[in-house]
């Protein structure tokens, strides 16, 4: 074997490229079963982005199922999720282009369920086949004087129509379900300024003789309580997630009366950015498998629910999604770190797992794949903070003696969410070059309990970023990176959060603002429904708490910040638009900081067409070569950047 090439960090060649990570990779998304049949979707770069529904019979056989040019997503909350469901091989979805929902019969074409020309929008829909209609979250757009109108709603099948409203009254709504004889509905709701992991409630009303529903009754929830995917037993009992504990864990609703079905310091639940989100299941009436977290990992359990035994299943998966029970097999999205993300059925019967759909064409050598390590480091406060660190890996290099490598900290999207450790080749596009990786999971983040998820209301753009300065400045103090090339990067509210960091402290040395926000007020001004009052609990009360919001945004210091910054943003954003990062790159223009910006027509918030994923990525790339002073190996497009 050849002894590994001596070269400085950065400098690595890499087969981990970016025309591998988009080449045939795939996002995996929301399974459903229907009888034999696996349903689940992929999000696909190389088709510019298009959602496709993909079914696996009994026979292994798989086939997709919309056609092309039917793109099966949906805009409601903008973030989507719950798209389609499936009853007795039927697919129901909604269609991007018109947000249209449509019927398409087994070997058939898609028919229009709702009119052409209105702007009304269906998610997380479930099928009454008593009453032959779908009930499901409508999103009505129709009025442009004021904010859409969220309701549950019922379509009946049998026409082109608008819907029936069932449940009105709140600001927003989700996971209608009805339980198995389809005489009661249960469905969760909440009001501004709370999203639903601040607090929401949960519904339980009879469904009546004529479709409507009687009087409605609160189960749980409240404006401190966080409910999480309600869902009925095969025998009828109403089961759900709440965090009432301070931890999201299990209950049911018996004889009237809620009752704790798990009591353990682990999350059973997530923040419901989207629809259709599944952590448990029923494999018949007495047994329950679930996903619970614990310190960012995600295991596997069967409970009993006659003696509420709690018994762990044995996983090679450390991230788990979607999970769908049925019979003796579950289906779910799983990866690990030496896993990219993939579809995993368990047999419960003897515990094999098997694949049914990678996202990746396959991982790369493990030689080339940089072994993750869970961190806990100081922060403010006497505070702790977790992350993943993944550092330089690449069997045929190695780095001069006395060399450290730079540091790439992540800040995710949310705020409110988290990083997993999934293998993911966008992180070992950077370790597999000689670049460590910090992906932090910063207050507010989720998988860690209520206490530590609630760290962020009052104080983001402080937690957030200390945070990820006090990891940051931990490896360097641990002799894990070069203190004087410390980069951050993020996307969405992670953007906000690189912006900030870049702004109001001195430890990075250069960062990249995937459509992220420079002004908080313009955000709260701007954005869409789901998210127009989400900054009331994180920064204060808008505009009352004006001044506060113009102190924390980057976009009113921007003289403060004085070093290179790129810029990535989808030209179509309804979530963050454009001008957050156009005002930001016009003032470091003003300032005479080295800065680039890189538009893309055709993309939302967050990009899905690999063209565009690719150019991000080299650009990011080539960006941190300049301005750190490194030749990276890969031949790429240059970036225009200026002022250097």
């Amino acid at each position: 074997m050849a002894h590994p090439t001596i070269a400085p960090y950065g400098t690595w060649k890499s087969p981990i490229t970016a025309d591998l990570i988009v080449g045939g990779s795939i996002s995996l998304g929301q399974i459903v079963r229907d009888g034999a049949d696996i349903y689940w979707t992929e999000m696909r770069p190389q088709e510019k982005g298009c959602y496709v529904v993909v079914r696996r019979t009994a026979d292994g056989t798989t086939t997709d199922v919309n056609p092309a040019p039917f793109n099966a997503r949906t805009r409601v909350h903008e973030y989507g999720g719950g798209s389609y469901t499936v009853h007795e091989g039927t697919l129901y979805f909604t269609n991007f282009a018109d947000q249209r929902l449509y019927r398409q019969q087994s070997g058939g074409a898609p028919e229009a369920l709702t009119p052409e020309g209105i702007d009304i929008r269906f998610a997380d829909c479930v099928m009454d086949s008593q009453r032959n209609r779908l009930i499901g979250v409508r999103e009505d757009h129709r009025a442009a004087d004021r904010e859409a109108v969220n309701t549950i709603a019922a379509l009946d099948l049998g026409t082109v129509g608008d819907g029936q409203v069932l449940v009105s009254g709140s600001d927003f709504f989700a996971s209608p379900r009805l339980s198995p004889d389809g005489t009661q509905l249960s469905w969760q709701s909440w009001n501004h300024p709370n999203m639903p992991w601040d607090g929401c409630e949960l519904w339980l009303a009879p469904v009546l003789a004529d479709g409507s529903l009687g009087m409605p009754k609160l189960v749980a929830g409240g404006l401190e309580e966080s409910i999480f995917q309600p869902q009925w037993s095969p025998d009828g009992t109403l089961y759900f997630v709440s965090d009432r504990s301070g931890w999201w864990n299990l209950y049911r609703l018996d004889g009237g009366t809620v009752e704790a079905v798990t009591q353990r310091e682990a999350e059973f639940g997530a923040p419901q950015w989207v629809f259709g989100q599944s952590t448990y299941g029923f494999a018949g009436p007495d047994r329950i498998v679930c996903a619970y977290t614990t310190d960012g990992l995600w295991h596997l359990a069967a409970i009993d629910t006659r003696s509420l035994a709690f018994t762990s299943l044995e996983s090679p998966y450390t991230t788990v999604g979607s999970l769908c029970v049925s019979g003796e097999n579950v289906v779910f999205v799983g990866g690990s770190a030496i896993k990219e993300a993939e579809i995993v059925r368990l047999e419960l019967t003897n515990g094999d797992f098997s694949t049914l759909r990678r996202s990746g064409k396959g991982s790369p050598d493990i030689r080339y794949i940089s072994p993750v390590r869970s961190i806990a480091f100081p922060t403010e406060g006497g505070q702790t903070a977790h992350g993943f660190y993944y550092p330089p890996h690449n069997a045929d290099f190695t780095a001069p003696t006395g060399d450290k490598p730079p540091l790439l900290v992540i800040s995710h999207g949310g705020p409110t969410g988290a990083s997993g450790n999934t293998l993911s080749l966008s992180i070992q596009f950077w370790t597999s070059r000689g670049i460590a990786v910090l992906d932090v999971n910063y207050g507010g983040s989720t998988g860690y309990g209520r206490a530590y998820r609630m760290r962020l209301n009052g104080s983001w753009g402080i937690v957030d970023i200390d945070d990820c300065c006090n990891g940051a400045r931990f490896l360097v103090e641990q002799g894990l990176a070069d203190g004087a090339r410390l980069i951050i990067r993020g996307g969405s509210a992670g953007g906000y959060t690189t912006l900030a960091a870049l702004t109001f402290r001195k430890v990075f040395s250069a960062g990249a603002s995937y459509y992220g926000i420079s002004d908080l007020g313009g955000m709260a001004e701007e954005t869409h429904k789901f998210e127009s009052r989400y900054l009331d609990n994180l920064v204060g009360p808008y505009p009352a708490a004006k001044a506060v919001y113009e102190e924390r945004s980057p976009i009113y210091h921007a003289d403060q910040l004085n070093c290179p910054v790129i810029f990535f943003q989808g030209l179509e954003d309804k979530v963050v638009l454009p001008n957050q990062a156009e005002r930001m790159v016009e003032a470091l223009r003003y300032n005479e900081v080295a800065v680039a910006y890189v538009p893309f027509a055709g993309e939302q918030h967050g990009f899905r067409q690999a063209a565009n994923i690719k150019r991000a990525l080299e650009g990011e790339l080539y960006f941190y070569g300049r301005v750190l002073g490194f030749q990276p190996a890969d031949e790429i497009e240059p970036v225009e950047i200026e002022n250097m």
